[in-house]
């Protein structure tokens, strides 16, 4: 069984991946910076280390120590609005530090590596559902940030030999079933935690960003993942370039969406509590429907979604927010 350097794995989808690694049966040792992450979510008994991806030194040396055969990298900033507001910082933390973190695996040794990356790297799209093939034209510089990772991946596999795939990932949501870990940002912004904090009492209630988009309820569609299907589709990921699988981008979403207030009325039957809700103006930049076209990463690494209906997203997120309304 090959050993994988997990970075980021302190974070949400992250710390879920480290779980079924474990479960699995896979070495692993994760490296975290702890700058959004929380060390709480990594199990004891699993090599951690509070490292920074852009340390050539450490990260030479854990590998090397550790005998790493394939890495999966989750370490980045992930908010939108920040990365609007802080551009650079987004550039540097994402980009700039990941370009080091692969240069210093490749002259390492390891040249397998699984990308998270973003459906924020398409922007407004032409088409529903949104296919690999589709024109990536980002319009904020989260996305962008990781589109350039993207690009350089292309360019080191020219000319290192580098086998890699990027996962697309549409939107995350869910907990473990046992509600040990679960989703918490520092500054929370997704739509399904908010809901449920709302329910917990912890925010006076949940806006409604746009009721007047062209959509059967007039609010946004959006395809939610359960964050153990994405962890899943990690290790097939990893699984297939052994295999020989071509490496480049795969979406990753079930192909079906969600509006606002579907998720909205789910949370209030899954939590049996009324969940006070205000109308607002539209955010600018928000696309009517994001729904991902998923028939290549059925088709090449033969996954399917096992836990993300929507009602089995919710009900897991609320045991964990019931357990740890605070997070850890």
């Amino acid at each position: 069984m090959q050993t994988v350097l997990v970075s980021g794995g302190a974070g949400y989808i992250g710390s879920h991946t480290v779980k079924v690694l474990a479960e699995r049966g896979y070495e692993q040792v994760v490296i975290d910076n702890l700058v959004t992450g929380f060390r709480q979510a990594v199990p004891e008994g699993i090599p951690f280390y509070n490292v920074d991806i852009s340390s050539r030194e450490a990260v030479s040396e854990i590998v090397r120590k550790h005998k790493v055969d394939a890495v999966i990298h989750f370490a980045a900033r992930s908010l939108v609005g920040e990365s609007v507001a802080k551009p650079d910082l987004y550039f540097h933390e994402n980009t700039a530090k990941t370009n080091i973190f692969v240069s210093t695996l490749i002259q390492a040794g390891v040249n397998k590596l699984v990308f998270s990356s973003t459906a924020a790297t398409y922007g407004i799209p032409e088409q529903i559902p949104i296919p690999e093939t589709a024109p990536t034209n980002p319009i904020n510089p989260y996305g962008a940030s990781k589109l350039m990772i993207e690009q350089s991946l292309y360019w080191l596999a020219k000319a290192y030999g580098l086998k890699w795939i990027a996962l697309r990932y549409f939107n995350a949501a869910g907990a473990v079933f046992d509600g040990s870990i679960g989703e918490r940002h520092q500054n929370e912004t997704h739509l399904i935690p908010l809901t449920l904090q709302a329910a917990l009492g912890l925010r006076e209630n949940i806006k409604i960003f746009g009721t007047d988009y062209p959509t059967p309820d007039g609010t946004c569609i959006r395809d939610y993942i359960h964050v153990l299907d994405l962890a899943d589709v990690h290790i097939l990921a990893l699984e297939a370039l052994d295999k020989g699988v071509e490496s480049g981008p795969l979406n990753v979403g079930t192909g079906k969406g969600y509006s606002v207030r579907e998720v909205i009325e789910m949370a209030k039957s899954v939590t049996g509590i009324a969940i006070p809700t205000v109308e607002a103006a539209r955010r600018p930049g928000d696309p009517a429907i994001l729904v991902a076209k998923v028939d290549r990463i059925k088709s090449l690494l033969g996954w399917r979604s096992r836990y993300s209906d929507l009602q089995t997203i919710i009900e897991t997120a609320w045991q964990w927010h019931k357990r740890f309304p605070a997070g850890f």
